[in-house]
């Protein structure tokens, strides 16, 4: 038997945005400020199994996130990944980065390199007043 897909049974998640389709969260990791997913709400493992729409309207929605933690945090760099090899459900993780962060310029999944001092703060509630206003 197999367990149940963890993105079709969310607990505890901090949804800043939330439409039919798709939430977006904050997902509350210290060591990574800003992080977010865009999560498909219904079961799919990968984008070309959802309708142009579905994809367009994800796509839309991972850029606006993109554009707003661009707009409060002024990251160096924005890493965007949908690699669902651990939980095979479509969602997007959009992440920002710093040339100081503990594994910059390896993803975040690597191995840390450094410790990383002033960290950038970020109160969620900014991230969903702003998805708010650009997404409706």
């Amino acid at each position: 038997m197999t367990s149940p897909c963890p993105l079709c049974t969310p607990t505890d998640e901090n949804v800043l945005y939330l439409t039919d389709l798709y939430r977006i969260i904050y997902a509350n990791d210290p060591a990574w400020p800003g992080l977010c997913r865009v999560i498909l709400n219904a079961h799919a493992t990968e984008m070309t199994d959802l309708p142009i729409e579905h994809r367009a309207a994800i796509m839309k929605a991972v850029c606006v996130t993109e554009s707003i933690l661009r707009e409060l945090m002024h990251p160096d760099k924005i890493n965007l990944a949908s690699l669902g090899n651990v939980v095979p459900h479509v969602h997007w993780h959009i992440i920002p980065r710093w040339q100081n962060d503990t594994h910059f310029p390896d993803p975040i999944w690597a191995a840390a390199k450094r410790t990383w001092n002033n960290k950038p703060v970020i109160k969620h509630q900014d991230i969903a007043d702003r998805l708010k206003a650009y997404l409706g």
